[in-house]
């Protein structure tokens, strides 16, 4: 059974485990395929995405553009790659067409496109930064609306270092926009190095909670702590809610984890099947 068609509510963990491990296998291949980067970004937040798509968002694929939809802004916008191939596989579109992915004229690249280019995509990112105020927009305008819709952004760590971010952190909590949420994919690494050697984001958990903000703290692999905290953001009533989701750049796969070479690095033919390897003895 396609798993677009599948109840949010009756699919169960070890199946997001499954088809965690599946997209991680399409990522893989196509960005070998396609000699595009960012792979280690992709397979850090595979499993938020996952979780996001498959029992949190109030998303229908069928009706995409269904004005009272959840909003998800992919602020991290190098982990098109990943989101892509979420999307494909829940089916907002044939997932033949990712089969263009970095070719010359498809809308399926590094980064994603403007709206309307691919079914799903709510937003242009990449510039680091973008993606939060973006979903603060779009939070504030499902209030004024009265649509009571929900905005999720996904941030990477070192998007933190964006002044942006906490603009809007600060008015997102000032103005008590609780159908806000931000997920930080806390993979510890950025472009050139460590997140930490590069600007220190510590306390980075304290410093949400003296923003106002509802903040949680969780393993982002973890599928069970991830549906806690997600249960936790609909009890926020008075606050926007960040998720903490601690991430290891490369998961999945031992000879890419915590390993920032793939940062842009894409896997050749003997790396590529080594990956697969692994990926296939892990299935459950």
């Amino acid at each position: 059974m396609s798993t677009s068609h599948q109840n949010k509510h009756s699919i169960t963990l070890d199946e997001l485990e499954n088809i965690a491990l599946k997209l991680r296998k399409s990522t893989i291949f196509t960005s070998s395929k396609a000699k595009i980067p960012h792979l280690g970004s992709c397979l850090s937040c595979m499993d938020i995405l996952v979780y996001l798509y498959w029992k949190e968002l109030n998303i229908n694929p069928q009706n995409f553009r269904a004005h009272d939809r959840d909003r998800f802004i992919l602020s991290k916008g190098h982990g098109a790659p990943a989101l892509y191939q979420v999307l494909g596989e829940i089916g907002f579109f044939d997932k033949e067409l990712l089969k263009s992915f970095g070719e010359n004229d498809s809308f399926f690249h590094e980064h994603p496109p403007k709206p309307g280019s691919i079914p799903g995509i709510e937003a242009a990112t990449g510039s680091l930064g973008h993606g939060l105020p973006m979903a603060l927009g779009m939070a504030l305008s499902s209030k004024i609306r009265g649509l009571n819709f929900k905005c999720y952004a996904l941030l990477s760590d070192g998007e933190c270092n964006e002044g942006t971010i906490w603009e809007a952190a600060m008015l997102a909590s000032s103005l008590r926009v609780n159908n806000l949420v931000a997920i930080i994919d806390f993979n510890k690494w950025q472009a050139t190095g460590r997140s930490q050697e590069i600007m220190s984001l510590d306390p980075l958990v304290d410093k949400w909670i003296s923003f106002g903000w509802q903040t949680l703290e969780v393993d982002g692999h973890n599928f069970n702590q991830l549906e806690q905290a997600f249960i936790k953001t609909k009890k926020s009533t008075q606050k926007p809610t960040v998720i903490v989701a601690h991430t290891i750049k490369g998961k999945g796969i031992s000879f890419m984890e915590d390993n920032n070479n793939w940062h842009y690095r894409t896997p050749n033919e003997s790396e590529l099947e080594a990956a697969f390897t692994e990926l296939n003895n892990n299935a459950l």
